[in-house]
């Protein structure tokens, strides 16, 4: 996929306040080693790194492009490296992800091979979106089944709308205390953004959710699929103003000190 730094930092205030709740959750502690998992941009890795002085703290991401943009972030104590996250490496005391795990399928699964990458006392730090169910995906799922033969038959959220590897905050926080975590918080919060209808919905998804869809295709076809996905999201949102419910998942557990129950 090829991101665009500029276009996701369109909303920049409206996409920080999220990751700003969740920092707020994370303890204080002697971390020595911190990963932030799809740091994207970076000025979130970097408010990390000024927290926690005394820890090495690395932002991980696969996008040439926004770590070109991260790279300007400059810390004794930061730096930044391509990778993939289903491929981490190595232990850390704090594991954090803001908005990058939905990217990740089964996450049942995925959780307990993040908290393997824990050390003993560590913290993982998780910050979700949870719009699947809203028309602005569900209706992008539709355009992607008209355009299934550019697309390779791609779609993000499989032939089920509104499918998404996001757990609720319940399922999240059985699924820690499977692992022994302890000190769980789960939660759900919107944050309200106020868009100029369907135009803005346009450029609010352009930043995400419609990245894996044009990346996939060339300008000319990139242009019908917006065509068709704008006459949809007109029909469903006629008016001037939108009022967009951006949900997001949170969640925060401590990995016991001593060993626990076995992963």
């Amino acid at each position: 996929m090829t991101w665009n730094p500029e276009v996701y930092d369109q909303f920049k205030a409206a996409r920080s306040a999220p990751v700003q709740d969740l920092h707020a959750l994370i303890p204080e502690r002697p971390y020595r080693r911190v990963v932030d998992l799809g740091c994207g941009t970076g000025e979130h890795t970097l408010a990390l790194a000024r927290r926690f002085p005394g820890a090495q703290v690395t932002g991980l991401d696969s996008s040439p492009e926004m770590l070109a943009r991260a790279a300007q972030h400059g810390a004794p104590n930061l730096h930044f490296v391509p990778g993939d996250i289903a491929a981490l490496s190595g232990t850390f005391e704090l594991i954090h992800a803001n908005a990058s795990l939905q990217w990740l399928p089964d996450h049942p699964a995925l959780l307990p091979r993040l908290w393997r990458h824990l050390t003993p006392g560590g913290v993982l730090a998780v910050q979700v979106p949870a719009n699947h169910d809203h028309p602005s995906h569900r209706l992008l799922s539709e355009t992607a089944a008209d355009f299934a033969e550019e697309l390779g038959g791609y779609t993000r959220f499989g032939t089920a709308h509104g499918a998404s590897p996001v757990l609720s905050p319940a399922a999240y926080a059985e699924h820690l205390d499977a692992l022994g975590a302890h000190d769980i918080t789960a939660l759900s919060k919107v944050y309200p953004v106020v868009l100029d209808g369907a135009e803005g919905l346009i450029a609010w998804t352009r930043g995400t959710a419609l990245v894996p869809y044009l990346s996939r295709l060339d300008d000319a076809t990139g242009a019908r699929f917006l065509a068709a996905y704008r006459a949809r999201l007109q029909a469903a949102f006629p008016g001037e103003r939108l009022y967009y419910a951006f949900t997001r998942v949170l969640f925060v557990a401590s990995k016991p000190a001593e060993s626990g129950r076995a992963l």
